[in-house]
């Protein structure tokens, strides 16, 4: 009975200190949060046919690398997620928009979009600045790579078989429209928000701050290439990832060890992959998941001997 007794007040003990940790991080990031949805479902209903009508004549009207990074800009600027991307992506190829171009887009696509921006906004200006900057050159250096592989006369993808992305935002009344666009981004996002939430309580009530400042501290290559490899299996969500990276930042991991993790992270998420698979093969999935380990490890490198 005694020992029933202590362990019941161990429970409860850790439950309120979860809790508090819990509380603590919540209070920090829900506003972000908060005001990632309202933007993101904004843009999506009022701007998502002008962004992708930008892209669509940019990108056959503009060559070199100015379009190139346009493209990366307009698909930072999207905020559809990679299963929407791809239809639009295969109806501006039909249009004459060339594979380096669409490359540089659904790259920086994948790694962001408006409302992550405004999660993101929660870890600080610099890593926030760190974020945007490398996604955008991400997607430039993908349109690059995709540019000299195609002057070999091959196209890059395959969009068989995608037909135009399904459009959830038709109702009449444009203000309907939003509190629904609002309502399925809640519904979206939420679950992997709040187990963010508590996956990071876990990390700060039971692994050590000095166990993740060695793993991930420093500027060593290590801490890198250990935060690219974490980021494929943990990440699952944008808003999810959120509370865990503001946790290891202040327990010492350095900013290009975040940097590398939110490239891989997005950029090996299950459902991306699963879409990407379909567009690119086999071997030009292979050369993606290749692409998205070297450039997140060098970015992570080259932030860290910068800042």
């Amino acid at each position: 009975m005694h020992h029933n007794m202590n362990m019941l007040e161990i429970l409860k003990r850790e439950a309120i200190y979860l809790w508090y940790y819990s509380d603590i991080q919540l209070r920090q990031i829900f506003w972000y949060w908060g005001i990632g949805i309202l933007l993101g479902s904004a843009i999506s209903v009022f701007a998502k046919k002008w962004i992708h009508a930008a892209a669509e004549f940019l990108g056959r009207k503009i060559p070199g690398i100015v379009g190139l990074a346009l493209a990366s800009a307009l698909g930072i600027a999207s905020p559809l997620c990679m299963y929407g991307t791809i239809p639009i992506c295969a109806a501006f190829s039909q249009k004459g928009v060339k594979d380096d171009f669409l490359a540089a887009f659904m790259m920086s696509s994948i790694l962001l979009n408006p409302q992550l921006i405004v999660y993101s906004a929660a870890l600080g200006a610099k890593i926030l600045a760190v974020r945007i900057a490398s996604c955008f050159l991400c997607g430039i250096v993908a349109g690059l790579l995709v540019k000299v592989y195609c002057g070999k006369g091959k196209s890059y993808f395959d969009f068989t078989g995608f037909d135009s992305p399904r459009d959830h935002d038709t109702d009449k009344n444009l203000f309907l429209r939003y509190v629904k666009n609002v309502w399925r981004n809640i519904r979206a996002t939420s679950p992997w928000f709040l187990l963010g939430i508590a996956l990071s309580a876990v990390f700060q009530r039971y692994v050590p701050e000095d166990v993740m400042s060695r793993v991930f501290g420093g500027s060593k290559a290590w801490g890198v290439l250990m935060a690219a490899t974490v980021g494929v299996p943990l990440y699952v969500c944008g808003g999810g990832t959120i509370p865990l990276l503001l946790d290891w930042l202040s327990d010492g991991m350095s900013v290009g060890s975040a940097a590398a993790f939110m490239i891989t992270g997005p950029a090996t998420k299950i459902t991306n992959l699963g879409a990407l698979k379909i567009a690119l093969g086999a071997g030009h999935f292979a050369l993606y998941i290749l692409f998205v380990m070297l450039f997140s490890f060098a970015i992570g490198i080259l932030v860290n001997l910068i800042l």
